[in-house]
């Protein structure tokens, strides 16, 4: 789990295989006050490589990416010290993919088709809750 700075940016990177959701999810954070997108990946490989160049403090990322899963790299990437706090984002919302990706340290769990529009309020409270250990979503 990591700690985000207080009165600092929330630098983001976004990892879909989706423009579109990509895109989406870029106009909807450049909204909030606090909140830089600094790198976005289609795919395994461009994820792994961005975030480890980036070191963002937030990384939304789907669990289907067309080179692998992103579970492989959510569980690369939470190695790394300071690992980022990560938001799975999957239109696979299943218990089995839920379980597996908290187990490999997935601070968050969020449905894309019911549950993108908790994004906003998601990141204010990871802001308010700068400096200390934001409460991990079951």
């Amino acid at each position: 789990m990591i700690f985000l700075r207080p009165n600092s940016q929330i630098k983001v990177f976004i990892a879909d295989d989706s423009l579109i959701v990509r895109e989406h999810l870029v106009t909807l954070l450049d909204e909030l006050a606090g909140v830089e997108i600094v790198g976005q990946a289609g795919n395994v490989a461009e994820a792994i490589s961005g975030i480890r160049k980036l070191q963002p403090d937030v990384v939304i990322l789907d669990i289907r990416l067309p080179d692998g899963s992103g579970i492989d790299v959510l569980q690369n990437i939470k190695q790394d010290k300071p690992a980022p706090l990560v938001i799975i984002l999957t239109n696979y919302p299943y218990s089995g993919y839920r379980q597996r990706c908290l187990s490999a340290g997935a601070d968050f769990f969020l449905d894309k088709s019911t549950e993108f529009d908790q994004l906003p309020k998601l990141f204010e409270r990871l802001k308010q809750n700068a400096g200390s250990d934001p409460a991990r979503s079951s």
